[in-house]
């Protein structure tokens, strides 16, 4: 107890903090490092901040590498260093190419290295040779330190290798960007406590029989989780999606029956989906009900409303819900939408594509409000949108006068149908 009590006393001794009022502390701003993509910035909060640890997860095949690829193509007047532990430099090499626009000549970036290595003691034998000022590691489950004794991608090996690169962000001021893949269940594969060392925990997400990905951060110590950015996956790599609702959108030649327009936000950004709908008699006696991007539960519920509310029998018939685009919604507001895209199709009538809805459905059939009504409103008029449909609750906060859009208040769904 001795011993352990004066070896306690010898390293309190060295340390040389002291408390200090909040007033007395001071720092420099840092600058942030952009990364040539205008989304991957508005997620990051404005570029990548020096010396931070940054975790990438997704599933296989998404495109998590590309981008990151892209990223270091397209950051000017850094010196990066790329390390895989799944491809070798010349699978690296032939998709920087790929990555490359169409018609332009072979990549030429000389202050990009590559090296496919999974030891961490090489790799920072690498990182003093090269002095990078960005570290890509792709992928963390690969890669391995000789301090441990288990194999690649277990829980020790994952908690130690990242707080090597952690360590190494922090004395250095290199920004190191890490790669991880997910479990079945959608989540980081790894210790938990690996999301508690970064900085920032990005996820990137997507149908992968559809183009569109999206970009979300679950965790950001240097900025705002609410922001998100889209892209849309082509042969020669990812392309920025700034108006993603124009893409989302479906462009039809002929007014058609189970199709409602709903103004959801995903983060911050106002974004417009199409919700489609196809209610038919149940052939085989037992009736479906499928949702493809929307909650089974909640779209079960919906249908409960309509026919104890409303009076409408869907009980007997086959009700399929899909959101256009492959996209995953889990905003409440598109409520109203799924609605009037149901009974859209039931009674094959066509709800006119100029019209837009955003409003949650409450089990008593009321139309509730919803936040930033505003936000979804100045976006719906700037698409040029004829009218939008949403609770009258929100129309204490609306000035209708800087809007040329119809804005219909709805207090209930009975009254609406």
């Amino acid at each position: 107890m001795k011993a352990e009590s004066g070896k306690r006393r010898t390293e309190s001794e060295k340390l040389q903090s002291v408390p200090k009022r909040i007033d007395e502390v001071t720092y420099s701003e840092t600058k942030r490092i952009a990364t040539g993509c205008g989304e991957f910035d508005r997620v990051l909060g404005g570029g990548i901040v020096p010396g931070s640890l940054l975790l990438l997860g997704g599933e296989p095949g998404i495109g998590k590498s590309t981008l990151l690829l892209q990223t270091a193509l397209a950051v000017k007047d850094k010196r990066l260093l790329y390390v895989s532990g799944e491809e070798s430099e010349q699978q690296i090499k032939m998709r920087a190419d790929r990555l490359v626009e169409r018609g332009k000549r072979k990549v030429e970036r000389e202050e990009l290295y590559v090296v496919s290595e999974t030891v961490t003691q090489r790799i920072f034998e690498h990182i003093d040779a090269v002095k990078p000022e960005l570290l890509i590691v792709d992928s963390i489950q690969t890669i391995t330190t000789e301090d441990v004794d288990s194999p690649a991608g277990s829980v020790s090996q994952i908690r130690q290798c990242t707080t090597e690169f952690q360590h190494y962000a922090k004395t250095t001021g290199v920004p190191v960007l890490l790669i991880g893949h997910i479990t079945k269940d959608g989540t980081l594969a790894g210790p938990k406590v690996m999301e508690h060392i970064v900085d920032a925990v990005l996820q990137f997400e997507g149908d992968r029989h559809y183009g569109f990905r999206i970009l979300r951060a679950l965790k950001n110590r240097f900025g705002s989780t609410a922001e998100i950015g889209i892209f849309e996956m082509l042969g020669n790599g990812l392309r920025e999606v700034p108006n993603p609702s124009e893409l989302l959108l479906s462009q039809r030649d002929e007014n058609l029956s189970g199709a409602a327009v709903a103004a959801t936000l995903e983060g911050a950004r106002p974004m417009f989906i199409e919700v489609q709908s196809l209610v038919s008699s149940a052939v085989y006696g037992t009736p479906q009900r499928n949702a493809n991007g929307f909650d089974m539960r909640r779209l079960n519920m919906l249908l409960a409303v309509l026919e104890k509310r409303c009076g409408f029998k869907l009980g007997a018939k086959d009700v399929f819900l899909n959101i256009a685009g492959g996209l995953r919604v889990n905003d409440p507001a598109i409520d109203l939408a799924v609605a009037c895209a149901v009974l859209s199709s039931n009674v094959d009538m066509p709800v006119s594509p100029r019209y837009c809805f955003a409003a949650e459905l409450g089990l008593n059939g009321e139309v509730r409000p919803v936040s930033r009504v505003e936000q979804r409103i100045a976006e719906a008029d700037r698409l040029g949108f004829e009218r939008m449909f949403i609770s009258k609750y929100n129309a204490r906060s609306i000035d209708k006068k800087r809007y040329k859009i119809e804005i219909g208040l709805q207090g209930t769904f009975c009254m609406m149908c």
